[in-house]
């Protein structure tokens, strides 16, 4: 018998390549798990490794005290949570949604879920697909503190780091979008930078140690323009706005002499210059946060 199985039952719903993460490592956990996907045939890996299948997600929520949705986004989640019988066949449960989505849907789903009777927690996973069940996977999660610290231990078999960031549900959701920002306008930058180093004649292997370089250089300076941003100091001591969009000015040059399309760059040196133009342009570049929040 599992080490596991005082746990309580678990139901995944939505069997994407993340979902089938999150079911899979429940059941190496010795977790009694079952599962349901809106698109028929996805269950038959985890069905062979012991999750029971559920024919409708009425039958699946049924099957468990605890719930976690993994789909698309917050509407796909919303499509099969509100239904009328999976909403009263959720009454007194709890639901865990690893689904991303904006802040403010978060809240309206938990608006939802409070006025039918339903513990809610939402969660955002910050790792790809196959950390789920390693030390790597790190999950965030907001909500009431006593129903997380209640399934914590569940949650934790998933693996990885798992951090409760407040009982403001949109909290998580924002940890995402914001931390997701980072990610996708880095992977831009680089995949522009991979563009002019071709047309340049670098290859991208050329290329590839030197900006793992440049990336080893922005951990520390996060920590510092974090700083600056909520103390207020901006400093611009070592690379001022000033210099940074002459920079920002090459290339685009470069870029466009090319063909090759510089809007992004476009964009963020017009940002730059927004910034010089209202008189800080001896400021850090983290400056631009200040200014892009204005109303």
């Amino acid at each position: 018998m599992s080490s596991y199985s005082n746990h309580p039952a678990v139901t995944v719903l939505g069997l994407g390549p993340m979902g089938r993460s999150l079911a899979g490592a429940f059941l190496a956990a010795g977790v009694r798990t079952t599962i349901w996907n809106r698109t028929p045939g996805k269950d038959r890996e985890l069905t062979a490794l012991g999750a029971a299948g559920a024919t409708s997600a009425e039958e699946a929520v049924s099957a468990s005290e605890l719930t976690v949705v993994c789909v698309v986004n917050q509407q796909a989640a919303d499509a099969i949570l509100r239904r009328a019988g999976v909403a009263r066949a959720l009454k007194g449960r709890t639901v865990v949604s690893l689904t991303a989505d904006t802040p403010q849907r978060a809240r309206d789903t938990a608006r939802w879920a409070a006025e039918h009777g339903i513990g809610y927690l939402d969660g955002a996973i910050m790792t790809p697909a196959p950390s789920i069940g390693t030390p790597e996977a790190v999950f965030l999660h907001s909500g009431p503190r006593d129903l997380y610290e209640r399934y914590r231990p569940v949650l934790e078999l998933l693996g990885g780091t798992h951090t409760h960031l407040g009982e403001e549900l949109g909290r998580a959701a924002t940890f995402d979008l914001a931390l997701l920002d980072v990610f996708w306008t880095a992977m831009a930058g680089y995949a522009h930078a991979v563009a002019i180093a071709r047309a340049e004649g670098v290859t991208a292997r050329e290329l590839a140690p030197f900006a793992q370089g440049i990336a080893a250089i922005l951990p520390p300076l996060f920590e510092e323009f974090a700083a600056d941003a909520d103390d207020g100091t901006y400093s611009g001591e070592i690379n001022p706005v000033t210099s940074a969009a002459s920079t920002m000015a090459h290339v685009v040059e470069v870029s466009e002499s090319h063909g090759i399309d510089a809007g992004v760059m476009r964009s963020v040196e017009g940002l730059a210059r927004r910034v010089i133009g209202l008189g800080h342009g001896g400021d850090g570049f983290i400056r631009a946060a200040e200014v892009l929040g204005r109303h």
